[in-house]
């Protein structure tokens, strides 16, 4: 809960200063005098920044059961089930946090974490995570997920994202405005903004989306090493995490869907767009940490 107050205060702080800095630049007496009310557009990016995002976060879980098809584990009916809900009681009960929803989806292998609070979380893992890893290698991925609720990542990637549409949605309007003010000087009519206005904010929202992308790729992609090192905290030593990387860099973890695609096991390569660290470094980062065996 605190983190969602920090998200709603975070995104109200950015709005603030945005309305600080327009006044303090003599930006807002310029968009007023050409038909621009800086007060209705701060409201409008608000929303739009915060709504979507806070509605994104608050409809993960269920959204993710019915994207990945995932089947919850009320009553273990096997032992491989009974010992997946065990792990993950037993890593939620060190980790502080309330005992998550419990799942397995069909697919290749793979898992992720996913949910608004962190007392009411979901871990999921694929059939074929189960069917190509040791069970030390799957406690070492489920601790990667419970890392993921306890250092609350789920939020905390809703807030940054969150921050970026923003910006995103101000900006492109602030200099849709400017330029359409400027194509259309000396033109008396007052009709509204016109044509430069309309297609420099539909450029600038995917231009400047594409930027915000990455910046949301760059933390996701930090928040990955925390869940790996807090996976080998959770079990006391780093080695069952390094072999479950490596493992996975030797075969396709399976596709998720978007909305889950940043809190699951991936490799690959190491680009602006990824949302997870090469698979190399990640086992790097584990080998160099101090005072785990």
């Amino acid at each position: 809960m605190k983190r969602i107050v920090l998200f709603l205060l975070t995104n109200i702080a950015v709005v603030a200063v945005l309305g600080i800095v327009a006044s303090l630049l003599g930006v807002n007496r310029y968009l007023t005098a050409n038909g621009l009310n800086l007060g209705a557009l701060l409201g409008f990016a608000f929303v739009m920044g915060f709504g979507g995002a806070i509605i994104s976060l608050l409809i993960s879980k269920p959204m993710a059961k019915w994207s990945a098809g995932v089947q919850i584990i009320d009553q273990p009916r096997s032992a491989d089930e009974a010992w997946i809900v065990e792990t993950v009681r037993k890593f939620a009960d060190k980790a502080g946090i309330g005992m998550p929803e419990v799942g397995i989806f069909e697919g290749d292998p793979n898992a992720f974490a996913t949910g608004a609070f962190k007392n009411s979380a979901l871990v999921a893992v694929s059939t074929g995570l189960l069917q190509s890893m040791t069970h030390e290698e799957v406690e070492a991925v489920i601790g990667h997920e419970v890392a993921h609720i306890a250092n609350g990542d789920m939020v905390t990637m809703t807030l940054i994202q969150g921050v970026m549409n923003t910006f995103v949605v101000f900006l492109s309007r602030v200099i849709g405005y400017a330029v359409d003010s400027f194509l259309r000087k000396g033109d008396d009519r007052d009709s509204g903004p016109g044509i430069g206005y309309m297609v420099t904010t539909v450029v600038l929202d995917i231009v400047l989306g594409f930027l915000a992308a990455i910046i949301v790729a760059w933390f996701s992609r930090q928040r990955e090493f925390r869940a790996d090192a807090g996976a080998a905290q959770l079990m006391g030593r780093r080695q069952p995490m390094i072999n479950a990387l490596a493992r996975l860099g030797g075969v396709h973890p399976a596709e998720l869907p978007k909305s889950m695609a940043a809190m699951g096991i991936a490799g690959g390569i190491g680009k602006l767009f990824s949302t997870h660290p090469p698979i190399e470094e990640r086992i790097a980062a584990l080998q160099n940490m101090q005072s785990q065996g």
